[in-house]
């Protein structure tokens, strides 16, 4: 039991604590942003030469380091979005007349160095662990990417819940990109896709012929996908869904109230 509690638990952790510090750190004041960014910039960078140090390690070691690493290069590219020093080239809310194809595009240039950047970072993790024995650090990538593009469609077709207070300030024009509506036809077929793919990971690590190592990732792996499951339908039930990262919300807004009283003097 302990060889499943342990790596779930862990991913649980790490998931609502790097979530919690990424907002927190995009909502620094000014002055400080930019040393979030720097000292992101440096951990990223090392977490891709720390998963093609483990690339070739099939121990519960390698496959945690891989997992972090992944996790600390996806925070990367969090930060950026969510700072706004990576979005795209459209920076401003979009008119409620403009629908159709025409939506579709300007939601795209809204985001699309954002994508890029994601593609590209995809890629080099791909790279690094191209046909290594410890899959880890590529499948978490790959079920952040595809879960975090399911999670965009979604709110482009439209959900009930936006979580705008994910939103600094800086990019609350996002919102207008996005519609309201009870839930849409996309969502149950995301869902339902990525719950049969999380059955399949956790069968395969309760095959007990499995080496230790590689069941160990593949119980991170399929406990991600379970949280951004739930995370989907935190977007169409009628639930608050910053509950859980209240503590990095109320500390940051109270630092950028703070700022703003001290430039209004």
């Amino acid at each position: 039991m302990t060889e499943i509690l342990v790596p779930v638990g862990f991913a649980i952790f790490i998931w609502w604590f790097s979530t919690g510090l990424i907002l927190w750190l995009d909502r620094l004041p000014t002055t400080g942003a930019p040393w979030g960014l720097l000292l992101c910039s440096a951990l990223a960078v090392a977490s891709l030469f720390g998963l093609a140090h483990t690339a070739d390690q099939t121990t519960s070691v390698g496959a945690y380091c891989a997992f972090t690493c992944t996790l600390v290069i996806w925070g990367w590219h969090e930060l950026t979005f969510l700072g706004g020093w990576l979005t795209g080239p459209r920076r401003h809310a979009l008119p409620a007349e403009v629908q159709g194809w025409p939506r579709f595009v300007q939601s795209v240039r809204a985001i699309l160095w954002h994508e890029l950047g994601l593609l590209a970072m995809g890629a080099a993790v791909v790279a690094v662990t191209w046909d290594a024995a410890n899959p880890v650090g590529a499948g978490t990538y790959a079920v952040l990417w595809a879960m975090r593009l399911s999670a965009k469609l979604n709110l482009y077709f439209g959900v009930r819940n936006f979580s705008e207070a994910f939103l600094p300030p800086h990019l609350k024009y996002l919102q207008s990109f996005f519609r309201r509506r009870r839930m849409n036809l996309f969502f149950p077929f995301a869902v339902g896709a990525a719950t049969l793919v999380a059955v399949l990971l956790v069968q395969g690590a309760l095959n007990p012929t499995l080496p230790d190592g590689l069941r160990t990732g593949q119980w991170l792996v399929a406990t991600l996908l379970m949280l951004a499951i739930i995370e989907h339908w935190l977007l169409v039930l009628p639930l608050e869904s910053t509950a859980l990262w209240r503590w990095a919300l109320a500390r940051s807004d109270a630092a950028a109230n703070k700022e703003a009283l001290l430039h209004a003097r």
